[in-house]
């Protein structure tokens, strides 16, 4: 190591949990600040990992220092808080540092992709006309080209020419290679927001007046960022009340003052109207709007992540990744339908993003609201324990009214032989006088498919999937099959497999049936619906959503992407085909799911000046959360259920770890979770209570058998490294797999 050299510390990207030193020579290529990617020598291989530290206090014997190679970008891809909050993730959630570190930063980013680069052409040698007519008669295509780009006031594209004048690139190349023309690279400012919302309808450009209570509460929140402190808002509005408009007031008030913002939705790819009114606002005042989502290209992907880096955009708008966006001077993290089970990871690292997302906001002593007309009991719970602020939002806007809401007992339509067993007499009749006024409809049903189960009476055979411990879901159009879990299908029999009935019978229903059965109750509307099976081709949920809004579609039909983010005036009548799938769910958390689904539902209807109605159809009508929903009444059911979870000493008065085993030998899973479970119980010393193992309700999954444990623990932080401690000395065997999720929202 030479004397100019510098030490920095470095954590590879390559399972290695600890940061390792490196000098870095003098004229080293790329950034090596704190939170640069970069290209590293380790063992007999190169791989990449982030500077996190300058210098060192290692001690590395004399000729074993390593250089490091060099950076991949003139830009620090993690900000300092990321390099913090990347630490409190691997604590937290018992995740690997190059499992963070993937999360973090975008494939597009760790693969060293380059930015996309313009060659511009323009005129280094200007021929006079004798030049001109000699190169005419010998290059015609050549002297085309010529003078087409003498024409232009500027450099023109390299691409621009060939496409415009149908040349081929040897044209251009041989006018290089004579100096006539000369060729320079240029970063292509490409529109990364050219993605599937970029020509989404334009909401609301205007700021419009505040009601009273949105006026207070955007107040409560200007004043905690004008204190330049971490606080924690929890917007508590009914559906229609305005809360986006609330949001769009303090961010209005970060921007002008020259900070950034995140800006979460459960899924980006369903809230259009979100984000269209983002850029409605903001854009027109020159403020970009990077949207971060799934269907961005790596070059995309690449170009949005360089924007927020440069700082060239200071709003992202996205799923539960946004968060990790390398935006400068964050001041507002705003997170809505905070409730919404979306927000957490299903894969390693388990992380939950309304979590994450407060953490980010307390490193950068920024504001955070969170914002829901059905606020999960984890953040309530906050108001008392973590002094998070609470501003309530009681009234819609213009005093509109609640809708109505009609319980139908399907135990007694069942019983009238001329009524339709999915669809009661009250929800058909009122569906039909929507149509008859030009007003539209809204039915929801959490259940893909045309009917949930085949069977034969005959010899009991039940249709199941090869692969997962489920029932195959029929699907008509396409004649199959299906599994949901895991996606294996097979053409659907015309006789049982097994006996060769023909007695086969499908059970269940689910939205194709529903599409079918409405067709017939209302023979003359245009009905739509709206699911993962009609969402294959690009675009089709915007289009489908922009047909419903100017009045192409009479009724809308789907799953859960309906229940939320969607704001259309004309829909007077909501109906709920079956409120009662998420009750059945093994789940602690089934009531506040139902309850939720239900209120978030509601509220589909009733948003313009015409008096909304909803039908619930359940089996269960005197249950709790669907009579608090009915009612509206969100106190009350909160009163209940926190009694019940206080009972129990579940979440949110406990945190939960849920411990899965999986593998593909049952006998093998059980019995290495079982051994587990000993050698905890034996060797671990902090306060926690231990239930398991048990095989999962859902038991086999895609081949895997599961078995797992509960762990409540009264703080994760400081009792999970004791279990990870004793989990990384228990010697598994190399064909089961074991995971830790922290705070899990999936029981099943």
């Amino acid at each position: 190591m030479n004397s100019t050299d510098r030490l920095i510390e470095v954590m590879p990207i390559a399972g290695i949990e600890t940061p390792l030193a490196y000098a870095v020579p003098s004229g080293v290529r790329g950034c090596m600040e704190i939170g640069a990617l970069v290209r590293i020598p380790l063992q007999n291989r190169t791989c990449l990992g982030v500077v996190v530290r300058e210098g060192s206090d290692q001690k590395v014997p004399a000729g074993k220092l390593k250089y490091v190679i060099d950076g991949l970008f003139n830009e620090p891809v993690l900000t300092p808080e990321l390099i913090t909050l990347s630490k409190w993730m691997r604590r937290y959630y018992a995740a690997s540092v190059e499992s963070v570190f993937e999360t973090m930063i975008p494939s597009a980013v760790r693969q060293e992709m380059s930015p996309k680069m313009h060659r511009l052409l323009s005129v280094r040698q200007v021929l006079n006309d004798e030049e001109l007519q000699a190169l005419d008669k010998r290059a015609p295509k050549q002297a085309e080209v010529y003078r087409f780009v003498q024409q232009q006031p500027l450099p023109v594209a390299r691409g621009l020419i060939m496409g415009r004048l149908k040349v081929s690139a040897a044209s251009i190349d041989s006018l290089t290679k004579k100096n006539i023309l000369t060729e320079r690279a240029e970063r292509e400012e490409r529109v990364v927001y050219s993605d599937v919302l970029s020509n989404a309808e334009k909401v609301s450009e205007v700021a419009v007046e505040l009601t009273e209570e949105q006026a207070a509460a955007e107040e409560d929140i200007a004043a905690s960022i004008a204190a330049g402190e971490f606080r924690v808002h929890l917007l508590h509005g009914v559906t229609g009340s305005g809360k986006t408009e609330v949001y769009l007031h303090a961010m209005r008030r970060v921007l002008d003052s020259g900070g950034s913002i995140v800006y979460l939705v459960p899924e980006v790819a369903l809230t259009p109207q979100t984000v269209s009114r983002l850029r409605g606002r903001f854009e027109q005042a020159g403020d970009k709007i990077v949207v971060w989502h799934s269907h961005l290209s790596n070059g995309e992907r690449l170009d949005a992540w360089m924007t927020l880096a440069r700082g060239e955009a200071r709003v992202v708008v996205g799923a539960r990744s946004a968060i990790f966006a390398p935006i400068q001077n964050l001041r507002l993290v705003v997170v809505d339908e905070e409730h919404e089970p979306a927000y957490k990871q299903a894969e390693t690292p388990r992380y939950h993003g309304r979590d994450v997302a407060v953490y980010r906001a307390m490193l950068s002593k920024a504001v955070c609201v969170l914002g829901s007309a059905t606020p999960s009991l984890e953040s309530l719970y906050n108001i008392q324990t973590k002094n998070y602020r609470v501003n309530r939002l009681t009234k819609r806007i213009d005093d509109r009214q609640l809708p109505i809401v009609h319980l139908v007992d399907m135990r007694r339509e069942r019983l009238n032989p001329d009524g339709s067993a999915n669809i009661s007499a009250m929800l058909a009749e009122k569906l039909q006088d929507r149509q008859d006024k030009a007003e539209q409809s809204i039915l929801f049903l959490n259940r893909r498919g045309y009917s949930s189960s085949m069977n034969c009476p005959d010899c009991g055979f039940v249709a199941m999937c090869e692969h997962c411990d489920v029932m195959l879901t029929y699907h008509r159009p396409e004649q199959q099959l299906k599994c949901h879990i895991c996606g294996f299908h097979q053409p659907a029999p015309s006789g049982c497999p097994q006996c060769k009935s023909s007695k086969v019978r499908w059970r269940g229903y689910g939205t194709q049936r529903i599409e079918e059965v409405i067709g017939k109750i209302v023979p003359g509307a245009k009905i739509v619906r709206l699911d993962t099976d009609t969402m294959s081709k690009k675009n089709l949920f915007r289009k489908i959503l922009g047909d419903f809004r100017t009045g192409k579609i009479d009724i809308l039909i789907g799953t859960q992407m309906i229940a939320k983010g969607l704001d259309f005036p004309n829909v007077t009548l909501v109906g709920l085909v079956d409120a009662d799938v998420s009750l059945h769910i093994p789940d602690f958390r089934a009531a506040e799911r139902t309850f939720q689904l239900l209120v978030q539902v509601s509220g589909r209807a009733g948003r313009g000046d015409k008096a909304g109605e909803v039908v619930v159809q359940t089996l269960m009508p005197h249950s709790p959360p669907i009579q608090y929903a009915r009612q509206a009444d969100f106190d009350g059911f909160l009163d209940a259920e926190l009694e019940q979870r206080r009972e129990f000493n579940y979440p949110p008065y406990r945190h939960l770890v849920r411990h899965l085993f999986r593998g593909r030998n049952p006998e093998k899973v059980q019995f290495y979770a079982e051994q587990w479970a000993k050698k905890l119980e034996k060797e671990l010393t902090e306060p926690i209570e231990i239930r398991g193992p048990v095989a999962a309700p859902l038991e086999k999954m895609k081949d895997q058998y599961r078995f797992h444990l509960w762990y409540f623990v009264g703080n994760v932080s400081r009792t999970l490294p004791y279990i990870t401690a004793i989990r990384d000395a228990f010697k598994l065997d190399d064909d089961v797999i074991d995971v830790l999720d922290v705070d899990p929202v999936d029981m099943v």
